[in-house]
């Protein structure tokens, strides 16, 4: 496995591979890497003859009152587990490279940013848009692959791939699930063990949820026991959002059947987690 910094290096040797006829998939990350990434390599390795994965936290996407400094870092383990899957190349920029002095551009994505995360994280994911942005054109990837747990990232992405004509396909890998349920998240190293055990709350309220829409309930019935057995819940400090939403629009949903998007946002201790579960209809 290669590893490369500069982000020209990067370009080129893309540049170089395609023009070989040789199809790139490209797996974004912020490192401290987990079975849930290494899902979305292993589905690049199978789609694609060269896999780059990216490590770079962002610090773009981070608000001020965000875990920017102590978001947990591993790249010496990274480089283990992806030279273990078979990951051609390891991108690992630094943050003065991407953003050099100077650097003036955003990319902002409408409608759907000011919904669900958008509500409780300013400016998120205008960084996210703009680095995803970068990375695209750093790489050069026939496609790119992205978790469904961060739904909302996934739909802001194909929204300015769609909207901006960028020749790159957007692939959504399903959530992977610890034993017990909880959705992978490197945020998961931050809970105590009590914590981790009130975070199970989380899916279970999401498959109780999607039983109660599948018989045919109501949004807001919907939305009410979700609420509620959430804040049954003591550790749960904060619930930001619980609710149905349409899967397209990330708006409420308003009436029962069809797709649906059952989705939470909630701080236990000081840590804030999200998860999803959608109704196909």
């Amino acid at each position: 496995m290669e590893t490369i910094k500069s982000p020209r290096i990067m370009n080129e040797t893309s540049g170089r591979l395609s023009a070989q006829g040789r199809t790139i998939g490209l797996v974004p990350t912020m490192g401290a890497l987990h079975d849930g990434h290494l899902s979305l390599v292993k589905q690049a390795v199978k789609d694609n003859d060269i896999v780059v994965v990216s490590v770079f936290v962002n610090p773009t996407q981070f608000g001020p009152n965000e875990d920017f400094g102590k978001y947990p870092r591993d790249l010496d383990g990274d480089m283990r587990k992806l030279a273990d899957a078979g990951v051609t190349c390891l991108f690992a920029p630094d943050v003065e490279s991407v953003y050099p002095e100077g650097f003036a551009t955003s990319v902002e994505v409408g409608g759907i940013t000011s919904r669900l995360c958008g509500r409780f994280r300013p400016g998120h994911f205008s960084g996210v848009a703009t680095v995803v942005s970068k990375l695209f054109n750093m790489v050069m990837p026939a496609r790119a692959y992205f978790g469904r747990k961060d739904y909302q990232q996934l739909r802001v992405i194909e929204t300015f791939v769609s909207d901006l004509n960028m020749n790159v396909e957007v692939v959504g890998c399903p959530i992977i699930r610890e034993s017990d349920g909880l959705a992978m998240s490197s945020r998961n190293r931050y809970l105590s063990p009590s914590e981790r055990v009130a975070a199970l709350t989380i899916y279970k309220t999401l498959r109780s949820a999607a039983d109660m829409a599948r018989a045919g309930a109501q949004p807001s019935d919907v939305n009410k026991h979700m609420n509620g057995a959430l804040c049954a819940e003591p550790l749960v400090s904060e619930i930001q959002y619980a609710g149905a939403y349409d899967p397209l629009t990330l708006e409420d949903k308003k009436i029962a059947g069809g797709p649906s998007l059952l989705a939470v946002a909630v701080v236990i201790g000081n840590t804030r987690l999200i998860d999803n579960l959608l109704i196909e209809g």
